[in-house]
Parts: structure tokens; C-alpha cells; sequence
């Protein structure tokens, strides 16, 4: 009897450790399929991770459909249904101001003859058609001649002969041949097209000019910490003055940085003022690793909001930065659960009903969005804290296992709490950081087109030329236009008819010539896409 019950007491040691394996296992597949399907989607799947408006819903509450900035209709327009004339707008609009052609197509004066009677033909009206005529960059040389001058009565009666020169501007680079306008022009084909220096080089050989990529990215490096540098620190002291900045992040490839392997990461931070900023800035700044000691230098002179993700190293900066976390990064966690779900089984998941609720959230703060952060915060604490809150005791009930995307994503939302709820303190915060992430997309973009970096000066010079570049795109400047500006005006700053100080530069000056701004196509406030009834 007592040998039965020891085998009896194994077998059920066995059966509950293969309950276990089999409870283990199960949760192994379950995160295989999860990757599965989130790896398919990736790939074959749209990027968009917009919500249909319709399905926005979720609640069934008043607030959902409410708009704070709509005007109160009368009551004959509550009456009566007025049916939207759907129209299609044409994107391609060509500037008024752009230089026209015209080519006269006539008959030969001694052709000018009736048909019927024999009598001269006279010119009755015109036909006109027209067309856009793109002319490729062509290169000149600009040869400067300096005229110096002596005087000849000195010549014959004097023993000292002065010699006046005439005033002749700085070259951008010391003994080199390039111009402002050749330099500013690699420098956005390369960091804001993302043509990398060798195509640029095939497409100067193409025109005959032999013009090596260790040439152009001599003239960039040079330029950029000879002129553009004492710029860019001018707009970081900017920077720092303001109350609110977004924060992110990217990795980079450097072959030579120093005691690290050619494969090893490198990172490129990016540091921008928020929309209620009158001047936009952007600034990126190389670092050969991602410690949070690299924030914190930046931002020594900072103090107030910083937008970032969950990144632990920004949880580390001093008390007088306060983080707020990102909604985007939570709701994309959740979308990424929702995805990684059968298709069957997406539309009444735990996921699609978090994803749902932060759905909500940010449909609020499209509503705040023209209102002052003073009345912003009020109506957040009224609608917005009362939803948190409400999500927050829906997840705490969710019994997700830890490993797979959900339980990510509930793990996420419970240890980033007291950053996500921050937002809600100030009215001039936003609720992401996805401020940030459009601002570092370019660099994300051209780093596919150019890969790695070769050395540190040469990170350091793409972190400064990317700031300049997308700031000036952010506060309505023409790039070429805009550093074209600069390496004419920096060489030769302080001499009579020139800048007489670095602040000059910044986005915002006076001093800044109109031709340096894109100009305005016409207003399209009366004109809408036929999509945008469906939004």
C-alpha cells in the first residue's frame, strides 16, 4: 500500500510538471505567432497606425464627437442637411513669379494666304499652351578680379607710391575654389535630398567636372567649423532659454571612432523647441554611445519640460528637467499587440480597446489644440483625467502574460505611469513626443542612402549641417538659400555692408534678405481634398 501511494504521488509530480512544460510551451508558441504575424505586417502590412475616425467610439460618451473650437449652429442649419460638394484638388502648383518663355509659332508671312480667296490672312486670336522647362544646375566659374590702384605723380616725384586695392569679399574656404553657393548646394543635396557624395560625384563627372567626393566633404567639414559651428551654438543657447523641448534619438554607424570596432553603434541625439515656440529650432548632436551623461551636458543651461520616450537615460537628469512621457510610444505598443492577434480576433481584443482609449485621448487633444495652455490644462483636468484614470483601472485588471506584446505593453504602461500622466500639469505640454520623431526622420531617411559616417568630424559636421538645414525648413527658409546666405556673409562679417553679429543668422532676424524665404503659394482656405470629408 505504501509502495502504491509513492507511485501514485510521482505520477502526479509528473503530470504537473508536464503541465507546466505544456503551460510553457504554449506561451513559447503563442510569442512565436505573435512575432509571426507582426513581422508579416511589417513587411507586407500599410506603416500607418492612424485609427478610422468611425471607429473611434469606443464609449458611447458626448465628449467623443464634441468639438470645444465649433461655433453653435443656428437653428436652420440644424434643420437642414446640406450635402457636401465632394472635389478634387490638383497638387501641382507653380509660382507666379517664375520666369516665362515665349515661343511665337507663326505661318511664313509669303504662306499668309486665303485658301479660298487668295487675299492676306491677318492674326485672329491665340492659342496657348504652356509648359514647365526644367534646366539641370549648370556651373560657372567666377573669376574675381581685384583692381589695385597707384598714383602716377607719386610714381614720378614721390619715393613712396601708395597702392590702394579695391575691397573684394572673403572666400568661403581659404585657398580653395569653392563658392557659397557650390557648398551650400552639396550640403543639401547630401543632408536634406540624401544623395550621398559619390552620386554627387558621378553627377559632376556627367558634366564634365571631375570633382572628387574627398574634396566636397573636405569643403563641407571645413566650412561647417570654420563658420556654421559658432551658429549652431548660438541656437543651442536659444534652445536652452525655452520652458518646453522634445528629446529622441537614433543610432549611427561611425568606421573610426576611436577604441570602438567599425560595427559597433553610435548615436545622434536630437534636441527642438515645441509648437509654442515662435522660432523653431532643431538641433542634433553627435555622441558615440547613449548614456545619459550626453543629454544632461546638452541641456546643462535647461530647465523646465523635456519630451522623450521611456528611455531609462533621460529618467536620469537632474530635478530641474522634468520628463514627460510619450502617449505615441504607449499607443504603439498596443497597436503592435493588436496586429501580432489573428485577424478574427483583432477588433474585440484587450489591445484594440487600449488602443481605443489612447484613441480618445489624443482625439481630446485635437479639440484642445487652438485653445491657450491655460484653458488647455483646465479642460484636460475636467476630460482627460478622468479617462487616464479610467484606463489605468481597466489595464491594473488585465491578466496578460508577461512575455507576450500585451504584456509588454502593460508593463509599459504601469512602470512609465507618473511620466505619461505628466502632460496633464501644464497646458504649453504636449501629449507625445511625436514633435521629436518627425524631426529626426530626415536623418533616419538619408541614413539609409549614406549608411555610416567615416570619422567623428564627420558626424559632428552632419549633426550641425542637419540642424541648420531642417530649422531653416521649420521656420519657412530655403536651405540652399539660406546657407548660400551664410558662407557669403560669416567670411566677411563685421566689414562694412555685411552682419555685424552671429545672432544675425538666427531663424527670426531682420537681417535675414526675403529671397532666403520660400514663398507662399496661394491660400487654399476655401479648397479641400475630396478625402478630407472622410476624416
Amino acid at each position: 500500500m505504501k509502495t502504491q501511494d509513492v507511485t501514485v504521488e510521482k505520477l502526479l509530480e509528473i503530470i504537473e510538471e508536464k503541465d507546466r512544460t505544456i503551460a510553457e510551451l504554449k506561451q513559447q508558441v503563442q510569442w512565436f505567432m505573435e512575432q509571426i504575424r507582426l513581422a508579416k505586417h511589417r513587411q507586407f502590412g500599410i506603416s500607418s497606425e492612424q485609427t478610422n475616425a468611425h471607429q473611434i467610439n469606443l464609449f458611447n460618451e458626448a465628449e467623443v464627437a464634441s468639438d470645444l473650437n465649433a461655433c453653435e449652429p443656428s437653428l436652420s442649419e440644424v434643420k437642414t442637411h446640406y450635402r457636401k460638394k465632394r472635389t478634387r484638388l490638383t497638387t501641382d502648383k507653380l509660382p507666379e513669379e517664375l520666369p516665362v518663355e515665349i515661343i511665337e509659332h507663326e505661318i511664313e508671312e509669303s504662306e499668309r494666304i486665303c485658301p479660298d480667296c487668295g487675299c492676306d490672312l491677318h492674326t485672329m486670336g491665340r492659342e496657348t499652351r504652356e509648359e514647365l522647362k526644367i534646366i539641370p544646375a549648370r556651373a560657372v566659374i567666377v573669376r574675381h578680379v581685384r583692381h589695385v590702384y597707384s598714383c602716377r605723380n607719386c610714381e614720378e616725384t614721390s619715393e613712396r607710391v601708395p597702392v590702394v586695392k579695391a575691397d573684394m569679399p572673403e572666400p568661403v574656404i581659404k585657398g580653395g575654389f569653392a563658392s557659397p553657393e557650390t557648398i551650400a548646394h552639396i550640403a543639401t543635396q547630401k543632408f536634406m535630398m540624401a544623395s550621398p557624395l559619390y552620386r554627387q560625384e558621378q553627377e559632376w563627372k556627367q558634366n564634365g567636372i571631375l570633382l572628387s567626393r574627398q574634396t566636397m566633404s573636405n569643403w563641407l567639414i571645413k566650412a561647417c567649423e570654420e563658420w556654421l559651428e559658432p551658429i549652431y551654438e548660438k541656437m543651442k543657447q536659444r534652445l536652452c532659454s525655452h520652458d518646453v523641448l522634445h528629446a529622441d534619438e537614433t543610432v549611427l554607424q561611425v568606421l573610426k571612432e576611436p577604441g570602438k570596432t567599425a560595427q559597433s553603434k553610435s548615436y545622434m541625439w536630437l534636441f527642438r523647441t515645441s509648437g509654442e515656440a515662435k522660432q523653431q529650432i532643431i538641433l542634433y548632436d553627435y555622441q558615440p554611445d547613449r548614456k545619459h551623461t550626453h543629454p544632461e551636458e546638452f541641456l546643462r543651461d535647461f530647465s523646465g519640460y523635456l519630451h522623450a520616450d521611456g528611455y531609462e537615460g533621460y529618467h536620469k537628469l537632474p530635478k530641474n528637467i522634468t520628463v514627460i512621457g510619450c502617449w505615441a510610444h504607449m499607443r504603439r505598443k498596443l497597436v503592435e499587440a493588436k496586429k501580432a492577434l489573428p485577424k478574427e480576433k483583432q477588433g474585440d481584443s484587450s489591445a484594440a480597446k487600449g488602443v481605443e482609449y489612447c484613441d480618445k485621448l489624443f482625439h481630446l487633444e485635437k479639440q484642445f489644440a487652438l485653445l491657450s495652455p491655460e484653458e488647455r490644462y483646465r479642460e484636460r483636468e475636467r476630460l482627460s483625467k478622468p479617462l487616464m484614470d479610467e484606463f489605468y483601472d481597466w489595464i491594473g485588471n488585465l491578466n496578460a502574460l508577461p512575455k507576450t506584446l500585451l504584456g509588454k505593453a502593460v508593463h509599459y504602461a504601469q512602470s512609465q505611469r507618473k511620466y505619461l500622466e505628466r502632460y496633464l500639469i501644464d497646458g504649453r505640454v504636449e501629449i507625445s513626443n511625436n514633435r521629436a520623431e518627425r524631426s529626426i526622420k530626415p536623418f533616419v531617411i538619408g541614413r539609409k542612402n549614406w549608411i555610416f559616417a567615416n570619422t567623428p568630424n564627420g558626424a559632428r559636421a552632419s549633426a550641425v549641417y542637419y540642424s541648420l538645414i531642417e530649422t531653416a525648413r521649420e521656420n519657412g527658409l530655403n536651405p540652399f538659400e539660406y546657407l548660400s546666405w551664410i558662407f557669403t556673409q560669416a567670411p566677411n562679417l563685421g566689414k562694412p555692408g555685411y552682419l555685424t553679429t552671429i545672432e544675425d543668422f538666427l531663424p527670426g532676424s531682420a537681417m535675414i534678405p526675403q529671397k532666403v524665404y520660400i514663398p507662399k503659394p496661394k491660400s487654399l482656405e476655401n479648397e479641400k481634398y475630396a478625402w478630407e470629408e472622410d476624416i
